[in-house]
Formats: C-alpha cells, sequence, structure tokens
C-alpha cells in the first residue's frame, strides 16, 4: 500500500499585499437570492443566499451553460472509470448515493435538485456531478508564529485532480450566504454544492487530500462533511468535535486552521478514530516537520515540501507561499491552489489553464468581509425588480 505523508505548518503576515477586487456585475438571479460577477473581467465569482431552494435555484440560472458543461464532463469520467476499473460508473455512483442518503442533510439534496432543474439537466446528472468525488482517490500546508514574517496563520491548499479533462474551464469562486448559518467562500467549480477548499466568516478554513478506502460509502460524503464545517463551526475544536461525532467515508487528510492561530492536520480513516497532529509533531514516517508548521502530502511531494519549508523558515510570506507550492509540490494534474489568511478572510487563489498547472498561472486575491459587503450593497436592485 501507498505511504501517505502528513504534515502541517503555520504562517504570518502583516499587512494585504496584492490590489482591491475589481468586481463587475454580470447578471442577477430572478429570485433575488443570487448575483453572478466578474472579477478583472476574468473569474468567475458566484453569490448565492437563502434557503436551500433558493440557492440552488439562482446557482442553476445564473450558471446553466456551465453547469450543462460540468454534467457533459462527468460522461468523459464515466469513460476513464470504464478503463481503469472495468466496473459501470454509473451502477457505482448510485450506490454511492444510497449508501450516503442516511448521512448526509436533506437540504443539501434539496439545494442540488434546485440547481439541476434551473440548469436544464437532470436531477441524476446534478447528483452525479456532486457525488462523483467519493469514486476517486493532494497537498495542504499552514504556517504561523515563526515560520512566517508576523506569526499570522497562512494557510496553502493545492488540489491536485483531473487537470486534463478540462474542467478548470469551469471554475468558479462561490461564496455562501445559506440561512441561518455561517457565510463562507469555496474555490470550487459550476454546478458543485460541496467544496474541497474553502473558508468562513468565523476564521475558520480547510482542505483536504484523498487517500484509499473506496467502497467505504457509508457516512457523509467528504465535500457535504467540508460544507457542514463551514456552515456549522467556527474554529478548529468545534471543526474537530463536528467529525468525532459523525460517520465519515472513505479514507482522508484534512488541514484544518482557524484566526486564534490553532491549525490541525487530520487522518480520517474511515471506521477509526480521527489522528490528529498538531504544528511541529513529528513522525518517523514523515520528512522533518518544521516548528510551527503542519502539512498533507505524499511521497516526494512531502521532501520537497519539507526542504522548502525549512529554507523559508521565519520568512514565508502569501507571496513566498506561492513559490513553496510550486512543482514538485504541486503535481501535473495540479487544478486549482488557494492561500487563506484566516485571520483577515483574505483568499488568494489560482486555476489551471488550458495547458498549464494552477500554480504557474496568476494568482488574484478577494476578500470575504468585501465580498459580502459588496452584495448586500448590490443584491437590493434585483428583489425590486430592476
Amino acid at each position: 500500500m501507498k505511504k501517505l505523508w502528513i504534515l502541517f505548518l503555520t504562517v504570518a503576515v502583516t499587512a494585504v499585499f496584492a490590489d482591491p477586487a475589481q468586481l463587475t456585475i454580470v447578471n442577477r438571479a430572478n429570485n433575488g437570492k443570487g448575483m453572478l460577477c466578474k472579477l478583472q473581467n476574468k473569474k468567475s465569482i458566484l453569490f448565492l443566499e437563502g434557503t436551500p431552494a433558493e440557492m440552488g435555484t439562482a446557482h442553476g440560472q445564473l450558471l446553466n451553460k456551465e453547469i450543462k458543461g460540468m454534467a457533459e464532463r462527468v460522461l468523459v469520467v464515466a469513460a476513464g472509470y470504464l478503463v481503469s476499473k472495468d466496473d459501470w460508473f454509473f451502477t457505482r455512483i448510485q450506490e454511492v448515493i444510497k449508501r450516503t442518503a442516511p448521512y448526509t442533510p436533506p437540504r443539501f439534496v434539496e439545494e442540488c435538485d434546485a440547481m439541476a432543474k434551473a440548469a436544464g439537466i437532470s436531477v441524476a446528472d446534478g447528483r452525479q456531478m456532486n457525488f462523483f468525488p467519493e469514486m476517486f482517490h493532494c497537498s495542504g500546508i499552514a504556517v504561523k508564529d515563526k515560520a512566517t514574517v508576523g506569526g499570522q496563520v497562512i494557510h496553502a491548499r493545492v488540489l491536485d485532480y483531473m487537470r486534463d479533462i478540462g474542467v478548470q474551464q469551469f471554475a468558479t469562486v462561490m461564496v455562501f450566504m445559506p440561512q441561518e448559518r455561517n457565510a463562507w467562500i469555496s474555490e470550487s467549480f459550476a454546478g458543485f454544492i460541496g467544496t474541497v477548499t474553502a473558508m468562513n466568516e468565523k476564521g475558520l478554513a480547510m482542505g483536504e487530500m484523498g487517500g484509499r478506502g473506496e467502497g467505504k460509502w457509508d457516512g457523509l460524503p467528504m465535500s457535504f462533511l467540508m460544507r457542514r464545517i463551514m456552515e456549522e463551526c467556527a474554529t478548529v475544536d468545534e471543526a474537530l468535535k463536528l467529525m468525532q461525532s459523525t460517520p465519515l467515508t472513505c479514507d482522508y487528510y484534512y488541514v484544518i486552521s482557524d484566526k486564534s492561530r490553532n491549525m490541525v492536520s487530520v487522518a480520517a480513516i474511515s471506521g477509526q478514530p480521527l489522528q490528529i497532529l498538531k504544528p511541529g509533531e513529528q513522525n518517523p514516517q514523515l520528512p522533518t516537520v518544521p516548528e510551527d508548521t503542519v502539512f498533507i502530502s505524499a511521497g516526494s511531494r512531502a521532501k520537497a515540501l519539507s526542504e522548502r519549508l525549512q529554507q523559508n523558515f521565519g520568512k514565508i510570506t502569501p507571496q513566498v507561499m506561492m513559490e513553496i507550492v510550486k512543482r514538485p509540490v504541486a503535481m501535473a494534474s495540479n487544478l486549482h491552489d488557494a492561500i487563506f489568511l484566516p485571520e483577515t478572510g483574505i483568499m488568494y487563489f489560482a486555476d489551471a489553464g488550458a495547458k498549464t498547472v494552477a500554480c504557474n498561472e496568476p494568482y488574484y486575491e478577494v476578500s470575504l468581509p468585501e465580498l459580502l459587503a459588496y452584495y448586500r450593497a448590490n443584491i437590493k436592485p434585483a428583489a425590486a425588480g430592476k
């Protein structure tokens, strides 16, 4: 069995260093519960608020073409699954949906179905694109205190996943404002209502890395677990409590950080207690974990990551972190990268290009507090019928 290396880190900065986000409104949802914008005329920012049905309907209306494109990508995934596994994808995805159903909050299914209907795709297609990550089995880093240039937390998330099937053309930053729950931001894709890369308004950030355990589907799907944590938790300790009280699927590894400078890495192996590592904790199976650091990675990537963290110890800023996570820490399948500053609500993100990995693309900066204020100041004309 392939060994999986797990490490953690924490970083601090003294000031935001990028220009403020420049947003242009593209469209508002007919129900007054969503808005689509462009950041610097290049990156899509989707805002959603309200009940599950309201958010799903706004999502489907505002990104209908992109959602249909994502549904087509699932067919590519299905073909690859048939070749690699000698198994029929659609039979297996129905098994995933059925076995995770007792553990999946109904509000997520309601939102997913409303999104599909508003986008003009079948309910089955909408569910398939949201559950298929459970069938396939990245790097994560957090640094702080002595590791950074100011002590604040810098939390990096590297997603290495299926860049070759072209889903990056549907990359979308999503800001969710669910009724009576935490608002949060996700570096995501059209039609995907869960998350694998996120931070909430309370200053809690999280990323994941897939392991083994395919077929262990009697639990809450990973992407919906992360969404629950974003919407229901404010601290690392609250996130761990939710994870410990919830049946989980497959084998996943997480880095979680919060604005109080608490951070952990977590090995969540289905059917076993959580394995939690704190900053700087050493393990004989791991490359050296610097002080005030946690990270998750695997194989030679972990070795390169450990070396770069040690070389830059005490000098890490968001810009330095962008260099640290470049190849070979990121893989050839590098789909997107995000760097969170939980203490200020800043996120820097980069998406893969048509033929380039995300870590070689420009990063863009957004502020969750500023995005929330922008939405609330600009959504009202749609609600008034303008």
